[in-house]
């Protein structure tokens, strides 16, 4: 049986599953919104050896990265353990305010409801995402959070980045899973 930490979150290593996609490594000298969503592709790959759905993310503040995060939902029985989520923390406390001015999320797939308003929350100044959800999204896929006027707070949008990439990382993934029925992954979330 799995241990729970304080918080109650279950502590147990998910198996490392066998992901065909190899790690990248981009040059430091150059960064660009390619080499940030290079980072957090990289992230979407230590997912998918966690067995967790491949979305990675990374946040950059003043050319640095001061956040980095894979989905964890499944490892941590947590349905707001997305990697935007973790992301957003970790960026919170390398900082050490909620206000995340001037801070850059980059991730391979829209954000989810839940995460788009968590970027707004955190007045991130862009979102640069790989892959559009037209199930979930909601920077611009099923719906745009962003684009609501009333709201006191809006996001530079950036979208397309890596999206081959990361499309055929989410894609291969899915088809994965289905060939094997007995995944917990929920397949409502497949992006083919």
């Amino acid at each position: 049986m799995a241990k729970a930490n304080e918080s109650g979150q279950n502590t147990a290593a998910r198996p490392l599953t066998d992901c065909p996609f190899p790690k990248r490594y981009p040059s430091q000298l150059i960064r660009d919104d390619v080499f940030f969503m290079t980072l957090a592709y990289n992230q979407a790959i230590d997912a998918w050896r966690r067995d967790e759905v491949p979305v990675g993310a990374v946040i950059e503040y003043g050319g640095d990265v001061i956040a980095a995060a894979h989905n964890q939902v499944e490892s941590v029985g947590d349905p707001t353990a997305h990697a935007e989520m973790i992301a957003l923390t970790q960026a919170s406390n390398a900082l050490g305010d909620w206000r995340l001015n001037g801070a850059t999320l980059f991730v391979t797939k829209e954000p989810c409801p839940m995460c788009s308003g968590a970027a707004l929350m955190a007045r991130l100044a862009r979102v640069v995402y790989a892959v559009p959800d037209a199930k979930m999204g909601c920077l611009g896929g099923v719906a745009d959070l962003n684009g609501i006027a009333s709201i006191n707070h809006h996001l530079t949008i950036t979208r397309g980045v890596l999206e081959e990439d990361c499309l055929e990382l989410l894609q291969l993934f899915f088809r994965e899973r289905r060939k094997t029925s007995t995944s917990a992954v929920d397949e409502s979330q497949s992006i083919d």
